[in-house]
């Protein structure tokens, strides 16, 4: 399993972060692009988005790998 991919607003721009990186991986004018490319990503490593608010607060997370709580059906 990969890295979870965080989308975090950055210098009036939203990006696209590793878990644990400090450089940014890409740079988007707006958090739908940011979420687009951090999916792609995510679905690639089998990992999880981790989407912020513009105040840095955690807004919603999906995931694109094996999920330990998957919903009950």
């Amino acid at each position: 399993m990969g890295k979870n991919q965080h989308v975090v607003p950055r210098d009036g721009q939203w990006a696209v972060l590793g878990a644990g990186n400090s450089r940014a991986t890409s740079l988007h004018p707006t958090q739908a692009d940011a979420i687009a490319s951090a999916r792609d990503i995510a679905i690639n490593q089998q990992s999880e988005v981790v989407i912020h608010r513009p105040n840095g607060q955690i807004r919603d997370s999906n995931s694109y790998g094996n999920d330990p709580f998957p919903p009950r059906g």
